[in-house]
């Protein structure tokens, strides 16, 4: 081992003779990953140097310091590398901190004087700019020319390159390759080169990287890991090569500079003329490679990479471009395995420890990520891009608190880092934080105006706000700098559909369907623009028509809503269902137009009034952004059901009132029931294919003719009320009853509420992910068994099988004991039949890759499980018209209003747990719950407590009457006895036409 240690330095020193700066690198590597010895850091510091490499000498300069800071050599060197780059404020503090170790303590008194020197000339040059010098980049401590000759001696074994300082510590200027900058005046440095892509993967913004291909940073060719972002390496040549090898260094710098340029098809000219002389060179191949993944040619990206690993395994540098062109083409395994390759050559490599965090965030490994993001920050404390990231896995891994940190760290290293108030913007809006979301995008437009993603990102948070108008005007600037962008031009077509613009929504869809796409989830975007489009248009078609014909349950084709349910692509749909009419064929038959919106007094009145009662559907837990579209939606809906009932008890109390004497009170309640088992007939409410073209029409406005108020209203119209005014007011939500779906209704579709998904945790669910987790092992520890994925029964008859399920604490502990991917259904308690127990919602745990897992709830809505919660629903709605229309009816007084109250609740107990809409089921709820509450003269004049979520509540709980005591522990102080609301303008009167609440949806007065 000896020997080859004397025979690999006997040949370094030839190396650095001839000037093969790019294979001593080689030399230098090998040496160092056998015996780490400071010397040999320097020396690796300088031949970099020669390339002018600069941050690789500085990070090599900073591993010096850390092993020996008394050296001088290694701060002489960072100190001419940041001068290089322009940092001279920088590389003055590095020279004095090097100079006041060696004043201290023995030290080499030729490098000392020669320190002072450096430190005279820079003080001396920051005081007088735009003086030319004549080296910028070079150590004068390794000059080459005639006034000086370097040494090379051999003392332990260890390599110690030299040189004899000339008077001026200056290249001499007929050296065969000298420094751009050796013509640029003091304090000027180069400009940083901008590789941002054009594809449309990458960012727009130079801070901003989108890819795992580092397109802010400079490509340095070498076969050590780079890192931060690089300044363009720019040489020339003054005077003829007077060696291959010396020719060679050159070439290779020239292409270097042209990638760093932008210019890759004349790096790779001169890249190929290199390798036509020398196919195996190692540096040649990886410029190349990096020059081909630049212009997204990643095949033979990776070719080039992996012929440089064959030509030399130890180039740390081919196995992390490599690594980074395979995570580009979504090859996450592979990258990954590339840039652990990688990091065994330089273990503590910031840079590819910074590279592996990005590429396992980007497949979504979050504890990955965190774990080599914290790596790299513990090594490179000023890497802004490594806070950022950080700071995103820990948001998608819950941790909250520290996310935040971390992006505000990102931030305070460089207030002007786009990227970081991008993603601290996301962070905010994910967490339903509005006023930060928009303070962040604000600095990132005072950044840079001309950023699409800032004004996708802004439009996205308005349109979660329901401020469509606002978020059409930033949408449409990012389209007006970026015309291909095809996620604001769905969004805006979702935002003149909701407000009626439907000739821009249709030419919107068009234009969205008429790209062409180069990812998946772009795909899904031209996919969902063909079904908005057909809602839009059949949205216009009923725009002057009376709002009770809006009828999306009973007009569209079964097949196309359950394939709009799924997002699936609409071949399938467009071959075998009815298209909607052209929208020139609306504007002829119906003559649409626009309506003015003109508040009159009676308008407004009614506005306000469904603002202030709207409002209170807000849950006030992270994720759920205040939206006042939906609030003014819950408003009106609430509103409308309570006008409504109280005509149907009205009629109900008449009815009873006026009936015979003689007729006995069980009769009459036998013939009640009756009449509410018939109605229970059209289960999917109005718009059934059950239900005649007159009966859709009338079940959403209760008749004044109608002989009986009871038969005017059954439970599924009521809620039909609500899921029609949520279907308008955000119509690219697909909410659909879930049995007016095609076929798949008899195997179950159902919803699907994730907690965790992946490893990430959902910012909205994960709260109830303790209670969700105890309360399966309990329905485990009552049935003794669970359901496989094939609905077949695992039955845990060990009881230490049952023990470690009901010890687990995760959701590992869990799939750990069963083995597979497994259910267990919650139970409901039934009102209508005693003793039986309904099917609640099932708790399913899923494998997600090789850590992750899909822990959800998912209600599946069988033929069976309706016709259970259809007889629970009509018997709670009977219950509730018996409590208000006998002797409380009409009353003000909350004390004898205690039973409606009550079984207003238990129906909305079984309508969560029934959750028989493709989505929306919450918000639907708790609007009947208030219109019912209204009706009975009870308005609810408090938010839901924070933290609390009704429908959650509901689903967690096995009896409805605890769900009943715990809500109403909270809801009933809050209730107030009031008529007032009996004094509001009608609204199906007040707003006639579909085009009339759409209007009314999306106008305010501030």
């Amino acid at each position: 081992m000896e020997s080859s240690n004397i025979s690999e330095r006997a040949e370094l020193v030839k190396l650095c003779s001839s000037r093969s700066w790019s294979k001593a690198i080689r030399i230098l590597d090998s040496l160092l990953s056998r015996s780490f010895i400071t010397q040999d850091i320097c020396n690796r510091a300088f031949c970099y140097s020669k390339l002018e490499l600069h941050k690789h000498v500085i990070k090599d300069c900073d591993k010096a310091i850390e092993l020996d800071p008394t050296l001088i050599q290694p701060y002489i060197l960072k100190g001419h590398a940041l001068s290089s780059l322009g940092k001279e404020e920088d590389a003055l503090l590095t020279w004095e901190q090097g100079h006041g170790h060696a004043v201290h303590q023995s030290a080499d008194l030729k490098q000392l004087l020669e320190l002072e020197e450096l430190l005279a000339r820079a003080k001396e040059n920051k005081t007088s700019t735009h003086e030319h010098h004549a080296m910028d980049s070079s150590s004068a401590i390794m000059s080459v020319g005639d006034s000086g000759t370097k040494t090379h001696t051999i003392s332990n074994g260890t390599v110690e390159i030299d040189s004899k300082a000339s008077e001026t510590s200056q290249i001499c200027s007929n050296s065969s390759v000298t420094s751009e900058a050796s013509s640029k005046p003091k304090g000027s440095s180069e400009s940083e080169s901008n590789l941002t892509s054009k594809s449309e993967v990458h960012k727009r913004s130079s801070d901003t990287s989108e890819l795992c291909i580092k397109l802010s940073d400079e490509v340095e060719i070498r076969t050590r890991p780079s890192n931060g972002s690089k300044k363009s390496l720019k040489i020339l040549a003054n005077g003829n090569s007077k060696t291959t090898s010396i020719s060679l260094d050159l070439r290779l710098s020239r292409g270097i500079a042209r990638v760093n340029e932008g210019n890759y098809a004349q790096a790779i000219s001169i890249f190929n003329k290199i390798l036509k002389e020398n196919p195996i060179y190692p540096e040649a191949l990886i410029g190349r490679g990096t020059a081909y993944a630049f212009k997204r040619e990643l095949h033979s990206a990776i070719t080039d990479f992996t012929e440089a690993i064959k030509s030399n395994p130890s180039a740390g540098e081919a196995w992390k471009r490599r690594g980074q062109a395979r995570a580009a083409l979504g090859e996450s395994i592979e990258a990954i395995e590339d840039l652990t390759k990688a990091l065994e050559y330089d273990p503590n490599s910031s840079d590819v420890l910074h590279e592996r965090g990005i590429v396992s965030f980007k497949f979504k490994d979050y504890n990955a990520a965190v774990g080599d993001l914290s790596s790299c920050l513990r090594q490179d404390k000023a890497n802004k891009s490594a806070y950022t990231y950080l700071g995103s896995a820990l948001a998608s891994v819950g941790e909250y608190k520290k996310a935040e940190e971390a992006h505000r760290k990102a931030i305070q290293l460089d207030d002007h880092f786009v990227e970081g108030w991008i993603h601290l913007a996301q962070f905010y809006q994910d967490l339903a934080n509005p006023e930060k979301a928009l303070e962040c995008l604000k600095q990132v437009l005072q950044i840079d105006e001309r950023l699409p993603k800032a004004y996708h990102l802004r439009g996205l948070l308005y349109h979660g706000m329901g401020e469509h108008r606002n978020a059409i005007n930033d949408l449409s600037v990012g389209l007006s700098i970026e015309s291909s962008n095809v996620e604001c031009l769905y969004l805006r077509a979702s935002c003149y559909h909701a407000i009626a613009e439907f000739r821009e929504a249709v030419k919107d869809y068009d234009a969205v369907l008429d790209m062409e796409l180069d990812s998946m989830d772009k795909f899904v975007l031209q996919c969902l623009a063909f079904y908005q489009k057909e809602i839009a248009l059949y949205t216009a078609s009923k725009f002057n028509s009376e709002f009770c014909w809006f009828d999306i349950d009973g007009d569209i084709d079964p097949l196309f809503k359950e394939y709009w349910c799924k997002r699936l692509h609409p071949k399938y749909v467009c071959e075998r269902v009815f298209r909607q009419p052209t929208l020139r064929d609306s504007l002829r038959k119906a003559k649409t137009r626009k309506q003015d919106f003109i508040i009159t007094k009676q308008k407004a009145a009614l506005l306000q009034e469904a603002d202030l009662i709207g409002k209170r559907i807000q849950y006030d837990c992270p994720g759920f952004l205040p939206n006042r579209r939906q609030h003014r939606m819950a408003g009106l809906a609430a509103i409308e059901i309570a006008q409504k009932v109280s005509k149907a008890w009205r009629s109900l109390q008449a009815e009873w009132k006026h009936s015979s004497k003689g007729t006995t009170k069980s009769s009459k309640k036998a013939r009640r029931k009756e009449r509410l088992h018939l109605l229970s007939q059209n289960r999917g409410g109005a718009g059934c294919s059950t239900s005649s073209l007159s009966d859709t029409s009338t079940s959403y406005g209760v008749s004044d003719d109608r002989t009986s108020g009871l038969c005017a209203m059954s439970w599924q119209d009521i809620y039909a009320l609500a899921v029609k005014w949520r279907q308008i007011s955000e119509p690219c939500d697909p909410v659909v009853w879930v049995n007016k779906l095609s076929e798949q209704f008899n195997s179950g579709f159902g919803s699907h509420t994730p907690l965790i998904l992946g490893q990430a945790k959902v910012v909205r669910y994960f709260p109830h992910y303790q209670r969700v987790l105890k309360f399966a092992k309990t329905v485990v520890q009552e049935a003794k068994y669970v359901n496989n994925s094939s609905d077949a029964a695992i039955y845990l008859t060990s009881d230490e099988k049952l023990q470690k399920m009901l010890n687990a604490d995760s959701c590992s502990d869990l799939y750990n004991v069963i083995g597979e991917d497994f259910w267990v259904a919650t139970c409901c308690n039934s009102t209508a039949f005693e003793g039986k127990r309904l099917e609640g919602t099932r708790i399913t745990l899923q494998k997600m890759g090789e850590q992750g897992f899909d822990f959800s709830i998912r209600t599946p809505c069988t033929p069976s499980r309706w016709e259970d919660y259809d007889a629970e629903m009509t018997m709670s709605w009977e219950a509730v018209c018996n409590a208000y229309c006998g002797e409380t009816y009409g009353s003000t007084e909350l004390d004898l209003l205690e039973n409606v109250r009550d079984g207003i609740l238990r129906m909305t107990y079984y309508w969560y747990n029934f959750m028989p809409l493709s989505r929306g089921s919450a918000a639907v709820g708790y609007v009947v719950l208030l219109g019912l509450l209204l009706a009975a003269n009870m308005e609810v004049t408090r938010s839901i407590p924070q933290g609390l979520q009704v429908d959650w509540e509901a689903i967690l709980t096995s009896d409805p009457d605890s769900f009943v005591d715990s809500i109403k522990s909270w809801l009933a102080p809050s209730l107030k006895a009031t008529s007032s609301w009996k004094g509001y303008p009608d609204v199906a009167s007040t707003l006639t036409t579909t085009g009339s609440v759409i209007a009314a949806l999306s106008s305010y007065t501030d």
